[in-house]
């Protein structure tokens, strides 16, 4: 599913539909985009401190979908991620 999603952000951020949040996000620039890592950060804190695992899921969620889209925005890819969580196992 992780890897789903990001080929979709891929393919929105290349061709940039009209109408799609991601284009948004990309047409705002990188700042916009860790703008809302930052937002979405905080959101999964109070999740989880106060409004439950369903909302705490629902952040979470959010959450990885901004840190995909800061990942292509940077030319960079969940491969990328699993490989530095590879190295650091044990």
């Amino acid at each position: 599913m992780i890897n789903e999603l990001f080929d979709t952000i891929v393919e929105r951020k290349k061709n940039l539909p009209e109408g799609s949040y991601t284009t948004s996000l990309y047409q705002m620039g990188e700042d916009e985009i860790l703008k809302k890592v930052g937002e979405e950060s905080v959101e999964v804190i109070i999740a989880a401190k106060s409004q439950g695992n369903a909302r705490l899921v629902e952040e979470i969620a959010d959450l990885t979908y901004h840190t995909l889209v800061l990942l292509a925005e940077r030319g960079l890819t969940p491969a990328d991620i699993a490989a530095e969580l590879e190295k650091r196992k044990k």
